[in-house]
């Protein structure tokens, strides 16, 4: 039995992946932008370890919601499923980031370096972060005009990339991306092509199986197979670019933070 705290699940892929998992007999703590979207999971709560609640496009509740984790205690894995992807302007968090980059890369980021270490981590990108390439001089949309979908792929990238560096630097800690697929949830739509259930099986996958092919680290996954990532995502210098960009951003230095302890 795991433990294991999922990003986003009180609908889509985290959702069932939440569900499936506890089906299968493991402690899952749930998560919920606010109370009233907890609402949504009520009839989980009583098979959940719990539920914590806050927004992930927020610094300080992000912080909140790792204070919360930690206190129900270690996890064994952390599913950064959570993620946005169509907004009509760059938004402006209370820190002042880009809504879709503070939710998509710097929450999970942030998680990472503030949630204790867990066994293993599992990071939700997506096929289109092979259309995030490029200089990263303006990752928080600043100076460029506001185009959606490219700041999507760019934040799928930049998790992807994270998932990939956390493998690089943490060797005792499982970390996986993986690409869902474009599937029939609220944010891919009731056309979406690809496979719900491969979508989420393969987070419980990454998340819990002692299969071998499961304990690989560093990869990125679609439907269970291991899939070439963007160039970028496995170069070790691009990596170390971004991890100081999203340092300068956040003020939190991921692989130096002392948040970022071992269990």
């Amino acid at each position: 039995m795991s433990r294991i705290f999922i990003t986003g699940s009180t609908d889509g892929l985290g959702l069932a992946a939440a569900s499936t998992l506890m089906d299968d007999g493991h402690e899952v703590v749930l998560h919920a932008r606010s109370n009233e979207r907890a609402l949504a999971v009520a009839d989980l709560r009583p098979k959940a370890l719990a539920v914590v609640i806050g927004d992930l496009s927020s610094g300080a509740e992000t912080r909140s919601i790792a204070e919360q984790v930690n206190k129900i205690g270690r996890m064994d894995t952390v599913i950064h499923n959570a993620g946005i992807y169509s907004e009509r302007s760059r938004g402006s968090t209370l820190e002042g980031h880009a809504k879709i980059l503070a939710v998509n890369t710097l929450a999970p980021y942030l998680l990472t370096a503030w949630i204790d270490r867990p066994n293993r981590l599992v990071y939700l990108s997506s096929g289109m972060h092979r259309s995030g390439g490029g200089l990263i001089d303006d990752i928080d949309w600043k100076r460029r005009a506001w185009n959606t979908s490219q700041a999507y792929s760019e934040s799928k990238l930049y998790v992807a990339t994270i998932a990939a560096a956390v493998a690089r630097h943490w060797t005792e800690v499982i970390s996986n991306a993986v690409d869902p697929g474009w599937v029939p949830t609220k944010m891919g739509g009731p056309g979406a092509p690809d496979d719900l259930k491969m979508g989420y099986q393969t987070q419980t996958w990454l998340a819990t199986s002692n299969d071998e092919a499961a304990k690989a680290s560093g990869a990125y996954w679609y439907h269970r197979q291991q899939r070439q990532p963007a160039a970028e995502v496995t170069d070790a210098a691009y990596q170390d670019r971004l991890m100081d960009e999203l340092t300068e951003l956040t003020g939190v230095g991921l692989f130096n933070s002392i948040s970022s302890r071992s269990p």
